[in-house]
């Protein structure tokens, strides 16, 4: 796990090699044990380290393999690895390392840019042809891993985060209109490859982008599960259960591959549970564990340490109980949007951060539950689905999961913001609209598996915890196992009020009071119902001159939101005031 960056001319410059400078302290906390750059031509390479996987100079990057005439800077980690390496090796290969970085390099020379394809993981990379002077993107088939650009004509900027490119400099940093509208709209969902601002880009998940010394790009999607039943075969409620069960302890068997200790973030849910039990099943003993609570607020419990206890107790682990208290809570808030590369909403960042930087102190490495809801049909708008005729499923879906609709926001967003068209609604019909996805429910379980995942999230899980040099592997997303639930009968996942496969095969290995209980979210009360000095940031930043000036909401919207803070929710429970400062604090944090 890494922090990576680079420059690739198109224009016969060479690299600006002091903007590329300017990058690695922002990318520090994702790589603090040490960092590196390479320059060949037109093209530059930059990288932060977090020693994972072969802890010697060896693995050091960008690592340049003369020989086979490659450069690479990447982020992230092969599980497969030592296979792949073995493959190679019986094919005339010789490594000098024990690193997943060298298994790239090989396997990119053996097999062009198809050697995703061959890698069980989550990466970020960039790769140079020396020779013919090409680039070659690629990120994951999840998009566990984050990959940003800043193009001009004459040149091509990318890095693990968006602050590193703004270090960099020569960023437009004005708002894409179709991006806010996203953000008000798709509960703050900026799909890619969009970002918020206008001049920085994305590379969508599962695709690998090749660019030519002349400037030619080229993208090839090189994974996307149909969510149908015709390459399933028929299969029992029980014989569902026994693959989906033998899949996952694959994954969580495959995210142990480190040369550090692994943790787990035990939550207290089925899914992290789930982790730790499976663990314990295949002799982990002594398996540090980590759980974190928060002062109540307005009523609401801050905390789920009885079931993460519960755990804990059952299977023997080394358990951590992190409390937060409200001293702690503001500072922090503000540290947690300092360390987003987009605007989050989900109070579930300021946890991550704050859990992070506890566990970091610890370890190095930590599996955690993210993703089951979203492939396991876990949330509660789900169910609303399973009856709706595929050919309404867009207006079903947008009717439970929009923040706002497009007529509402004419309400909310100054004059001057508002687009004519309906861009969000217009997303969803084209996702929806792919081939694929048998049923309403499977045109919903692909739009969040592929997009709102990614964007949400993974994003939240990434950014927060590399924010402290934290690794985290998320077994729920290994694409094999994302691959099965997308084929599995809707029926079978939406049974028990959701993830109705999952807790049926569960039975056993979990205890039936984890699988039983009401569904929990990781609860941060103090933003759901926003007072005191928080309460104050937001008002500060919400009528602060950047905003003034800057101009996106209505300013009886405003009034009217500040007026009653916690009054206004959008569809899914948020409160609307957060969605609104939080876009304020993190343009004013990163300087824009």
């Amino acid at each position: 796990m890494c922090g990576i960056g680079g420059e690739f001319r198109l224009d016969g410059a060479p690299p600006d090699l002091a903007a590329l400078e300017r990058m690695l302290p922002v990318l520090s906390s994702r790589g603090p044990d040490g960092e590196g750059s390479w320059q060949h031509g037109p093209a530059a390479l930059v990288h932060r380290r977090l020693r994972i996987i072969d802890l010697s100079d060896t693995g050091a990057q960008p690592m340049v393999d003369p020989e086979l005439g490659l450069a690479l800077v990447f982020n992230g980690c092969i599980y497969n690895y030592r296979e792949l390496r073995d493959e190679l090796t019986a094919a005339g290969y010789s490594f000098r390392s024990t690193s997943d970085t060298e298994v790239i390099l090989k396997a990119y020379h053996r097999w062009g840019t198809a050697c995703v394809e061959r890698f069980y993981g989550m990466f970020a990379f960039a790769l140079v042809e020396l020779a013919t002077h090409t680039l070659v993107l690629a990120r994951d088939r999840l998009g566990i891993k984050p990959l940003y650009l800043a193009e001009t004509p004459g040149r091509i900027r990318f890095a693990s985060t968006l602050p590193a490119l703004l270090a960099a400099g020569d960023v437009d940093t004005d708002l894409d209109p179709v991006a806010l509208h996203h953000y008000m709209s798709f509960h703050s969902v900026v799909p890619p490859p969009r970002t918020i601002l206008a001049g920085v880009r994305k590379l969508p998940p599962a695709t690998v982008r090749v660019v030519t010394a002349d400037g030619r790009s080229t993208d090839t999607v090189y994974w996307r599960p149909e969510f149908t039943r015709a390459a399933a075969p028929a299969m029992s409620a029980d014989e569902w259960q026994e693959r989906i069960m033998a899949a996952l302890r694959t994954a969580v068997r495959r995210r142990m591959v480190a040369d550090v200790p692994v943790g787990v973030l035990l939550s207290g849910g089925l899914d992290s549970s789930l982790i730790v039990a499976l663990l314990a099943e295949q002799g982990q003993t002594g398996l540090a564990t980590f759980s974190i609570g928060f002062e109540a607020a307005a009523g609401e419990s801050g905390d789920e340490f009885h079931y993460s206890d519960l755990v804990a107790r059952e299977y023997g682990t080394d358990h951590h109980q992190i409390r937060i208290g409200a001293a702690r809570f503001v500072p922090a808030v503000h540290e947690a949007i300092a360390a987003m590369s987009e605007p989050m909403v989900s109070h579930d960042c300021v946890a991550f951060h704050l859990l992070s930087e506890e566990v970091s102190q610890r370890i190095t490495v930590v599996q955690s539950g993210q993703g089951a809801d979203e492939i396991f049909a876990g949330y509660d708008w789900y169910p609303p689905m399973a009856n709706v005729a595929r050919a309404d499923a867009v207006e079903a879906y947008a009717r439970v999961f929009f923040d706002r609709r497009h007529d509402a926001l004419a309400g909310h967003l100054a004059p001057e913001w508002m687009l004519d068209h309906d861009a969000s609604l217009e997303f969803v019909t084209a996702h929806f609209g792919a081939p694929g996805a048998d049923t309403a429910l499977d045109a919903a379980l692909r739009q969040d598996s592929l997009v709102m995942l990614v964007d949400d999230p993974v994003k939240r899980v990434d950014n927060m915890t590399m924010a402290w040099g934290l690794e985290a592997r998320v077994p729920f997303l290994d694409h094999e196992v994302v691959e099965l639930a997308a084929a599995c009968p809707p029926a079978l996942k939406l049974a028990q009020g959701g993830k109705g496969v999952l807790k049926a095969a569960s039975r056993g290995i979990v205890p039936d009071e984890v699988i039983d209980r009401p569904k929990g979210y990781f609860p941060v009360p103090a933003i759901r119902h926003l007072s005191g000095p928080l309460l104050d940031d937001v008002r500060d930043a919400l009528t602060a001159r950047p905003a003034r000036e800057r101009g996106l909401f209505r300013k009886d919207y405003l009034e009217e939101l500040l007026d009653a803070p916690n009054a206004r929710r959008t569809t899914l429970g948020s409160n609307a005031l957060w969605q609104l400062g939080l876009l304020e604090l993190w343009l004013q944090r990163i300087g824009v």
